[in-house]
């Protein structure tokens, strides 16, 4: 029972949640999540070492960054909960916005890792 609380705790955040959303769309760089959820550096990085720390994220750096990304196959329990997160998602406000705003990012010519990240 630990182990399920202990997946539940990596998860049991708002902004967790909202970068999981994100993270749907493909692997993304720290300066992208930074840029669409208007937070500080330290704060989504607080976040995504608590997300990695569950096995939520997996992450590889480039050069000063990191990209993360939510695992190619993830065990069965985290599949059924991602598979839940993402039809939650379609239907809330906020991961909407979030989600249209980093297509306009991609679109734009933003990052995922472009100008921002140098």
């Amino acid at each position: 029972m630990n182990r399920l609380a202990a997946q539940f705790k990596g998860i049991s955040d708002p902004i967790r949640l909202r970068i999981l959303n994100l993270l749907a769309h493909g692997e993304l760089c720290v300066c992208d999540l930074i840029a669409i959820l208007n937070l500080p550096q330290s704060t989504i990085s607080r976040h995504l070492g608590c997300l990695r720390k569950h096995g939520w994220v997996m992450a590889r750096r480039s050069g000063k960054w990191m990209h993360y990304q939510r695992p190619p196959q993830p065990p069965p329990f985290q599949a059924d909960l991602f598979s839940l997160l993402d039809k939650e998602c379609i239907t809330d406000d906020q991961a909407r916005a979030d989600s249209n705003a980093l297509a306009a990012r991609l679109a734009d010519g933003g990052s995922s890792c472009g100008r921002d990240c140098s």
